[in-house]
């Protein structure tokens, strides 16, 4: 059964078990949604402005183009998850912990991920213009076609990170830890002629 442009908008919905549910156009804004767990639900364009997620656990779900402004995420745990072309404005990033999940299309502009794993994640053409991935742990993700303009990288793993000559050339690489690949097609990315 699929759940069409509800309102749960200030609802209170914390430590419930969601298992295949789907919802559609739905509108969450300022639910409490703490300690809620979900295991293959799809949220297909809902609106989760304001919304505690904190301490929330989400298997195998899938939350596409939804819009998460200002959410606080803290504490939260995706394993397998989708979040395919969703955006994420200002939101609270602390001990979030991604696993396997896609996060392919997916804006992350001007965002704080500062420290946060994010290592083995699919960013394919994800907006990370400006963010700031300070210290992040982004080995082995894929970021073909990742915008990174003003992106912050200090102190940030790339080692084994997919990044093609379009992201090289956006990223301010200073300080970043990567391998010999990556900083064999920085170089090239950069003009450079390698012999």
């Amino acid at each position: 059964m699929t759940e069409t442009a509800e309102d749960y908008r200030e609802a209170v919905l914390s430590q419930q078990w969601w298992e295949k549910r789907s919802f559609v156009g739905c509108d969450f804004t300022e639910a409490d949604l703490r300690g809620l767990r979900t295991q293959g639900c799809t949220f297909d364009q809902c609106d989760f402005t304001k919304v505690d997620f904190e301490g929330s656990r989400h298997e195998a779900s899938a939350f596409r183009s939804c819009t998460f402004d200002r959410s606080v995420l803290a504490g939260t745990r995706w394993s397998s998850c989708s979040m395919l072309g969703s955006s994420f404005v200002d939101c609270r990033f602390q001990k979030i912990a991604f696993t396997e999940c896609d996060l392919s299309l997916v804006s992350l502009s001007r965002n704080r991920l500062s420290k946060v794993d994010l290592s083995g994640l699919r960013l394919r053409e994800a907006n990370l213009t400006e963010a700031d991935l300070t210290g992040a742990d982004l080995r082995g993700a894929d970021l073909t076609g990742a915008r990174l303009a003003g992106a912050k990288l200090d102190g940030a793993d790339l080692r084994g990170a997919r990044i093609d000559a379009n992201g090289l050339v956006q990223a301010n690489l200073s300080g970043v830890h990567v391998d010999t690949e990556t900083a064999i097609a920085y170089a090239a990315a950069h003009g450079l002629v390698i012999h």
